[in-house]
């Protein structure tokens, strides 16, 4: 009798320790499966602002800000200095520019200011020549206008305002030789469609990550990116490279730089390919294994692309006589 009762209670621990093995199983699987649907579930969306304090120091980065003149409203940016402006023996002298557009709609000036860290690294190193970075805040829509919403001319508070605000305020090589542009995904959107419209402001362009599919529908559907923002018509990378590629000056240096595991590598691969229909010229740096990552392709190629800007610097005679390494 003792001995079935052992049985009988060996046999019930052992049901109850699977079925308590079995929940924790499920608890564990539920627990993942949250995790991933919490991945998947979209971010709330953060409110736009035109002017966002730095939260964080980087290494010859200040947060300033400007009027704009046709918002009646101060704008923020951020600004990379590098160490030999600030240099006694160096007060008269004058530095190119690279104009950097963050990603994301709406994004900021402070999204892509940590990118600061590999400028300050390898221009502090010698690695390449010193160069002021300027992170614009793109407006509500990213580097576009958009005449019919109120304050969300993020193109021309850039070029008419912002860049003339930086001449007068730093020692900036104040014309086209000494100014470049870059971006990433809906930066190098912006960045792309910038370069073409106003090659007269700019000698070096590095758009990265753009996508351009996105681009080539709102080419092909008249200014339609979806049923709640309609641009222009012809205002677009694919419209504005066509018209630039009839008269192609003054000459544009431009670099297009995309991680092969990024989702927009594909479109950019094709986007490349329809330069070449129209012969326009253009290097490129496509960074194995990334993602659609601005920091990772700069942990990789960052110097490649801060070398890219130099050498365009050095053609126009903007830095003359000196050489990236």
């Amino acid at each position: 009798m003792i001995h079935r009762t052992v049985q009988f209670a060996v046999g019930w621990a052992v049901i109850l320790g699977l079925v308590l093995a079995v929940g924790e199983v499920g608890y564990g699987q539920a627990k993942k499966q949250d995790a991933a649907q919490a991945k998947r579930r979209p971010r709330k969306p953060q409110p736009f602002r035109w002017v966002n304090p730095l939260k964080q120091e980087y290494p010859g980065v200040r947060h300033a800000t400007f009027r704009s003149s046709s918002m009646k409203r101060d704008v923020g940016y951020c600004i990379y200095l590098p160490p030999a402006y600030g240099e006694k023996s160096g007060a008269a002298r004058r530095f190119p520019v690279v104009y950097y557009l963050h990603g994301g709609r709406p994004g900021s000036e402070i999204k892509s200011v940590r990118l600061a860290e590999h400028f300050h690294k390898h221009i502090k190193s010698g690695q390449t020549p010193p160069v002021i970075y300027v992170f614009v805040n793109g407006g509500p829509v990213s580097h576009y206008n958009l005449p019919d919403r109120e304050q969300a001319m993020g193109e021309d508070v850039f070029v008419k305002e912002l860049i003339p605000h930086v001449d007068k305020t730093y020692r900036t090589i104040s014309d086209r030789r000494g100014r470049g542009l870059e971006g990433f995904s809906q930066g190098g959107r912006g960045t792309t469609r910038i370069m073409f419209k106003h090659p007269h402001l700019f000698c070096s362009a590095a758009p990265g990550g753009a996508g351009h599919s996105t681009e080539k529908r709102i080419s092909e559907e008249n200014g339609r990116e979806n049923d709640n923002l309609v641009f222009a018509p012809g205002y677009n990378t694919w419209d504005l490279a066509r018209k630039y590629a009839r008269r192609p000056t003054p000459a544009l240096r431009i670099m297009i730089h995309v991680g092969d595991k990024g989702f927009n590598y594909q479109n950019n691969l094709e986007y490349m390919t329809f330069l070449d229909s129209l012969k326009i010229s253009y290097q490129r740096i496509v960074v194995a294994g990334v993602p659609h990552s601005a920091g990772k392709i700069y942990e990789k190629q960052g110097l490649a692309l801060m070398r890219f800007h130099a050498e365009s610097f050095r053609l126009s005679g903007a830095i003359e006589g000196e050489r990236s390494q």
